[in-house]
């Protein structure tokens, strides 16, 4: 693999100007003007189990207000089809990172408590890429992608299972290696995966603990599906699980005053990776009982709040005029959400089928809003098919970057869509999904075939689910095949009528598996 700092770099800034120039359509003002900009500050706010009918310009029959995101999507652009590189938070958040579809990494399933690290030594990563190029670099909140931690003796713990009695194996006074500022973060705050869910609960900042969790926590619920459920664990004194969105908002609004302070001059890229709406749905008090869908409505309506706090300080500073704002949601909704539909009458997956864990598109299209004044037309809407590896050749894009062979494997440089152009033609010609047991399914057009029966990843045979399974129209086929554009609920199996679909989709998907990378190698 090649060294971070040996791919090949252009004259960043130049490049970047030279392609971004009047381009006629657009209101981007004087010419000369837009030559002296310089690049762009960067935020993403990532969401966790938020579901494509969670927001209101999604979704007109939400019970959930997001006044925040709708003013944003004003402002911006809207994608509806939209997608996580997973239907779980671990490997989509490596593959957010990376630009490389996490299946390809071997792990199944998700971390929990103290596990990893899962990006490799001398990956790319979006952090390192823009601090190659003169970005200040933050991470605050879940990371959830693996950091190796050392017991008494200075030896690792052992890095993948073992609950609590891992936990328990840590020496929390020693430093923890391969975090965040060990792939391109300058500061990291937060912690190391579901903040009020994963046995470890403590926050952590760059690679220290910021105390020590030696409190043993139990939850009053007995079902992981009750709202207020959480994992026994071990907890700092001074975590409290109800007000973890608003510590990591505190955190990252200082993080952009102090840069402003400091360094007004250097560009900034904030990952702001939160834990709304994960289970347990726990808002913070000032929350509670603001929606009328219950408390994952009232954590949502909170979650919508933190965005719209975090654009206020950016305008408060001078800078939202020169920054790209991307919030978009790791997967889809956590089947709880069947509950609140029963109770409340909201939809949290609408108008998709299936939910978190399947390959189903309410599994993982989702979300994603970006706004960037002067460059992104406000009020655009696109149908445009991406995925979050994509972010990565897109960012490279924008700091006039090439990034080598041996990175972003499955990133696809997405910057046209969010100007507007290119609407003609797909960005994309194919696109893969996969679940948490890495069942995979491959996207052409409104083509969708999944290479495996049943979700791939929920039983619909469970309690909560019975009442929401569709019977397979062509039960005796390997696999399903759908047609988006003509049944966009999935409901209607092709795989036998059209077998030369089928195959072909069948025989790429098996090259891009086998290739290492689904993305061009000159971008």
């Amino acid at each position: 693999m090649l060294k971070r700092r040996e791919f090949i770099r252009q004259a960043g800034t130049a490049t970047f100007l030279t392609m971004m120039g009047h381009r006629e359509g657009r209101a981007v003002g004087d010419s000369k003007r837009e030559k002296q900009r310089p690049l762009p500050n960067i935020v993403i706010i990532y969401a966790d189990d938020l579901g494509y009918g969670d927001v209101a310009c999604y979704n007109s029959q939400s019970k959930v207000q997001t006044p925040n995101l709708n003013k944003l999507a004003e402002r911006g652009i809207r994608f509806t089809d939209a997608h996580s590189p997973s239907t779980v938070c671990t490997p989509s958040r490596y593959s957010l990172l990376t630009g490389r579809m996490c299946f390809r990494t071997g792990l199944r399933g998700v971390f929990t408590g103290v596990d990893g690290p899962l990006i490799e030594k001398g990956r790319l990563t979006l952090a390192q890429l823009l601090q190659d190029h003169g970005y200040a670099t933050a991470c605050i909140g879940k990371w959830h992608v693996g950091m190796t931690f050392l017991k008494p003796d200075g030896q690792p713990v052992t890095p993948r299972g073992g609950g609590i009695k891992k936990v328990r194996q840590v020496d929390f006074r020693k430093p923890i290696q391969d975090g965040p500022v060990d792939v391109g973060f300058d500061y990291f705050f937060g912690t190391a995966c579901c903040p009020t869910t994963d046995w470890l609960y403590a926050y952590i900042e760059n690679n220290r603990f910021v105390e020590a969790p030696t409190e043993l926590t139990s939850p009053k619920t007995t079902h992981w599906l009750e709202y207020e459920h959480f994992r026994t664990g071990l907890k700092a004194r001074n975590f409290d699980f109800r007000n973890v969105e608003l510590v990591f908002l505190d955190k990252s609004e200082k993080f952009l005053k102090n840069h402003i302070r400091q360094q007004p001059q250097k560009p900034f890229f904030l990952y702001h990776s939160t834990q709304a709406v994960h289970l347990p749905a726990m808002p913070a008090p000032q929350f509670v009982g603001t929606t009328p869908a219950g408390p994952l409505g009232d954590f949502i309506y909170e979650f919508d709040d933190i965005v719209g706090r975090l654009m206020k300080t950016l305008e408060t500073l001078g800078v939202a005029d020169n920054t790209l704002v991307i919030v978009t949601s790791d997967n889809g909704p956590e089947i709880v959400v069947t509950q609140m539909q029963e109770q409340f009458g909201h939809d949290s997956a609408s108008p998709w089928r299936g939910f978190k864990r399947d390959n189903w598109e309410g599994g993982h299209r989702v979300p994603l809003i970006a706004c960037w004044p002067g460059k992104i037309r406000p009020g655009s809407v696109t149908d445009q098919t991406v995925c979050q590896t994509d972010l990565l050749a897109t960012f490279a894009a924008i700091v006039g970057a090439k990034l080598p062979e041996d990175a972003g494997e499955d990133s696809f440089n997405i910057l046209p869509a969010f100007l507007g152009e290119q609407q003609d033609r797909p960005i994309r010609d194919y696109t893969l999904h996969q679940t948490i047991r890495n069942a995979l399914s491959i996207r052409h057009g409104p083509w969708k075939l999944l290479a495996h029966k049943g979700s791939g990843g929920n039983r619909y045979d469970d309690t909560y689910l019975k009442s929401f399974e569709i019977a397979d129209t062509d039960p005796e086929a390997p696999g399903q095949l759908y047609n988006l554009s003509t049944d966009p609920r999935e409901q209607h199996n092709l795989y036998s009528q059209y077998p030369e679909i089928a195959a072909e989709m069948k025989r790429k998907l098996e090259f891009f598996q086998s290739s290492g990378r689904s993305a061009p190698l000159s971008r």
